[in-house]
């Protein structure tokens, strides 16, 4: 069951504009491609148990979905970033 887990998730990770794709991408950047390939693997098994648990479909939260969720988190990640090259920042809302 494993080898297939895994084989699905470096599947997933090749995708584009998914969730599965841009976690992939952050967690191999810090642990390493094969655990985050592990990894991966491990969460499709979760969404498959709750598709089956819950009798409902799968929802697919997109790639940009963890920005989103953490648009705070990414703000001041940003900004400390610019900081420490030297540029003095100030962030305003774009008017739509």
């Amino acid at each position: 069951m494993k080898v297939v887990l895994v084989q699905c998730a470096l599947a997933a990770s090749r995708t584009k504009n998914t969730y599965l794709r841009d976690k992939y991408h952050r967690l191999a950047g810090r642990r390493g491609k094969k655990k985050a390939v592990v990894a991966i693997g491990h969460k499709i098994l979760v969404i498959a148990y709750h598709i089956l648990k819950d009798k409902v479909g799968y929802k697919e939260l997109g790639g940009d979905y963890l920005d989103r969720r953490n648009k705070d988190k990414v703000e001041r990640y940003h900004v400390n970033k610019l900081r420490q090259l030297g540029y003095d920042v100030l962030l305003a809302e774009k008017a739509a």
